[in-house]
């Protein structure tokens, strides 16, 4: 009982958790009790603790199956070893600077209460860092208590580290670490533990002996949180950096979303004005039978103008002359939007030590490591690495891209025989009063289910694709495949609304000369083109939490939890949200506002699944928002083009034709003053988010300061070596000559031997070597049992 009792209370003593189900059943052929993969299994075990993992089994037996954990921990000098592996960077000293965003320096400068602020209680402290090196061990902040030296969340790195790289068959087949064994059914699940529950205690304790869970729980999960700030340094702290970044960009998003949805909701109210004091809408309407329009279709009869009264005042609310002026106001917000997310988002990655994360710090992906077929030394750091030739990668790439172009050509297709269905059914059923409302629904349907199977069936592709190519990095991988989905999810979406937005009834044709498809007006096919928002699988678990029975151990709990699948489809949804409200705003005013809801709505649903409903997911670190950002530009760009093209009303413009049909002289004028127009409107916008570019550092001054501190630190804790380095020479002149001339020469040679030695870190053939078959441990095989503190030396690569 006390040992339960104390497990549950200390949950931590297991850094990560292996879980595989074996049937109760002796006969039953099932995948997790096969020979091979309990071969594999025990295999991966047996490495794990050559590694100096240290290892303990449990089983919790039920009625059908008996499910095992393995709980893994890593010692202290297997915690060092791989630390100083994977460069994880540690403090050197306190940031004593507050932390203040500029919502709160205005609000204090104009003496304004801050509606938005929270006390969020034990707030992580700012640290000066540099990279981990245990010879220089005494130097860092801490040292002096192993158990709390690194974080929980390096813990969980250095495990899943060894997890990854470790192999468990042959590696030359790519049977290399824990994710393959995962999708091999080998084991059922890999994660670390929470820091238990999220529930507060019954009994109320001060807010300051909260675990950090459930501090997330209580300020930011609730939905009583949403309108303050959200504790970033918290959600980096339980999270790492590349999740607190994501929601520190919807965060931001959101809040720029205000201004935006203000005005299109003005614009929108003025579009009610409109509908009483137009005179073109009164003239609509009081027209009676005065104007008898044409037939819509061959069989059809024709029809009096005041019959459109309705819709003609429905569209004045959205579609009026404020549109223009929204149009103008949204293409100078996304492009200020963006310029000022760098600049935060550049203060953040300094904060939470992530500056020169991709450019140095960011190690080959484990499988990388583990496939690899040569070493290169790095032109950087200097380590040898695993490297996969490039022209081989080249070759790859561009097989995906063929690939990508065929599956969007797949999709293009699957569209325009949707559109011929839809025209065929119209022909055969035209004499039925509903005929165009069955076209329309059946073909919707139609297009919605091979929508869903072919972005299945693409998304499954791009993983391969992504894997074939053979990237280096994390953050190089996830850009590939994000581009790739992308580009397809891009197409999927916005294929209708452009096609309406652009195409739709400019090939109809005129009086006496319409244009049929099968023999029915273009412009009846057009007509039902369906605009539908593709439905996004979530997981709505407020107040469907599984009550867990009292007493049951963490590693259990947590495995009954939801598995943490990403960011991707949160980004792909805030994306194609960004997408909608820029490009075609003009469309819809008030669509600002909606986006606005809705993100409040999502931050705290997606803050509600990471602590409550999700298993806490391997930490992963990040510098920016990667390759989202550069979507982002696209979609700005082709917001300003498109705002600027967006066709109004331009009836009167098919009215200048001579009596044989053709376009008239005024027609081409206006069609020159339009072109013109976007031409201009175009380059000034670009103008302006230039100029912003340049009058806006990406980086704030008070980050640079920060930054020139920091790099003084690190040179500061070399300086002992270097003083003593510079002690040494001059002893040497005190001596005989005969000393003289050999401590000249042992400097000589001193010199000599770090001229070659930088040498070395230049590229060549004689760089590469055959990897083979072996085992891919860099640098060593294993970490040693007993590492000691190495007197301070001068070895550059053991700089901070």
């Amino acid at each position: 009982m006390f040992f339960c009792l104390f497990l549950v209370l200390f949950p931590c003593w297991s850094d990560f958790v292996l879980v595989w189900e074996e049937p109760r059943v002796a006969n039953d052929d099932s995948s997790g009790v096969s020979s091979a993969h309990r071969k594999w299994r025990e295999q991966f075990l047996s490495r794990l603790k050559q590694a100096g993992l240290l290892q303990e089994q449990r089983e919790v037996c039920q009625e059908k199956k008996t499910t095992c954990f393995v709980l893994l921990s890593a010692p202290w000098s297997v915690l060092c070893y791989y630390a100083e592996e994977i460069s994880l960077r540690v403090p050197l000293q306190v940031v004593t600077a507050p932390i203040v965003n500029w919502s709160e320096q205005l609000l204090s400068k104009l003496s304004l209460p801050n509606p938005f602020s929270q006390e969020v209680p034990n707030p992580p402290p700012d640290y000066y860092t540099c990279q981990f090196r245990t010879n220089k061990l005494e130097r860092f902040l801490g040292s002096d208590d192993k158990e709390t030296f690194f974080k929980t969340t390096q813990r969980h790195q250095v495990l899943y580290e060894i997890l990854a790289r470790t192999p468990y068959g042959s590696v030359k087949n790519g049977e290399v670490g824990i994710d393959r064994l995962i999708s091999e059914q080998v084991f059922s699940a890999a994660y670390p533990l929470h820091e238990g529950d999220f529930k507060l205690p019954s009994p109320p304790v001060p807010l300051q002996a909260l675990g950090l869970r459930q501090i997330l729980y209580e300020f930011w999960s609730k939905w009583s949180c949403w309108r303050r700030y959200q504790p970033l340094d918290h959600i980096r702290e339980y999270f790492g950096e590349k999740i607190a970044l994501y929601f520190a960009w919807i965060g931001f998003y959101t809040g720029w979303l205000l201004p935006a949805s203000l005005i299109g909701t003005l614009i929108f109210l003025v579009g009610f004005w409109l509908v009483a004091t137009d005179v073109p809408a009164k003239e609509v309407c009081e027209s009676g039978d005065t104007f008898i329009m044409c037939p819509l279709c061959n069989i059809c009869s024709s029809w009096n103008y005041s019959s459109i009264c309705i819709t003609y005042k429905a569209g004045l609310l959205f579609d009026n002359g404020g549109t223009v002026f929204l149009s103008v106001f949204m293409s100078l917000w996304a492009v200020t939007f963006l310029e000022y997310w760098k600049r935060t988002c550049s203060a953040l990655s300094h904060r939470w030590d992530c500056s020169d994360f991709q450019d140095v710090e960011e190690r080959p992906r484990p499988e990388f490591t583990a496939m690899a077929p040569m070493t290169m030394r790095n032109p950087v750091t200097g380590a040898e690495e695993p490297y996969f030739p490039e022209k081989k990668r080249f070759n790859r790439t561009v097989t995906g891209c063929m690939v990508i172009v065929i599956m969007v050509a797949v999709v293009l297709m699957f569209l325009i025989a949707i559109i011929l269905y839809r025209t065929i059914l119209s022909v055969v059923i035209y004499k039925s009063a509903t005929a165009g409302r069955i076209a329309s629904f059946s073909g919707s349907v139609l297009n919605l289910i091979v929508i869903l199977m072919l972005s299945r069936v693409y998304v499954t592709l791009a993983h391969i694709l992504t894997r074939w190519e053979m990237h280096r990095t994390q953050t190089k991988y996830e850009d590939m495949f994000i581009l790739k989905v992308f580009i397809f999810q891009f197409v999927n979406f916005y294929s209708s609304p452009v096609y309406i937005a652009f195409f739709k009834g400019r090939f109809v044709g005129y009086p006496g000369n319409y244009k049929t498809l099968f023999g029915v007006r273009n412009e009846d096919v057009s007509l039902s083109l369906w605009v539908f928002v593709m439905p996004k699988e979530k997981y709505d678990e407020a107040g469907e939490e599984e009550q867990t029975e009292e007493g049951v151990s963490p590693w259990e709990a947590d495995y009954q939890l939801l598995v943490c699948e990403g960011l991707f489809s949160e980004y792909l949804e805030m994306v194609l949200q960004f997408g909608f409200i820029t490009i075609f705003v003009a469309a819809c005013p008030l669509a600002p506002l909606f986006a606005l809801i809705n993100n409040w709505v999502e931050i705290r649903l997606d803050a509600q699944k990471f602590v409550t409903e999700y298993r806490r997911p391997v930490v992963e670190r990040a510098q920016d928002i990667g390759i989202w950002f550069p979507i982002l530009q696209f979609i700005t760009h082709t917001a300003v083009l498109s705002n600027v093209s967006w066709p109004p009303p331009d009836l009167l413009y098919r009215g200048f034709r001579d009596e044989k049909g053709d376009y008239l002289p005024e027609y081409f004028h206006l069609l020159a003053i339009r072109l013109s127009f976007i031409i201009i409107f175009e380059h000034v916008v670009f103008f302006v988010g230039r100029l912003i570019d340049l009058m806006v550092p990406d980086i704030p001054e008070e980050v640079e300061m920060k930054i020139k501190r920091e790099h003084y630190m690190a040179k500061e804790a070399l300086a002992e070596n270097q003083v003593h380095l510079l002690m040494v020479a001059p002893l040497c002149f005190s001596f005989t000559p005969f000393l003289q001339d050999s401590c000249l020469t042992g400097i000589f040679w001193f010199f000599v031997f770090f001229q070659s030695l930088g040498r070395t870190l230049i590229l060549s053939d004689k760089d590469l070597h055959q990897r083979g078959s072996r085992v891919p441990q860099p640098r060593r095989d294993s970490p040693p049992l007993d590492l000691k503190e190495e007197p301070g030396g001068t070895d550059p690569t053991s700089s901070c």
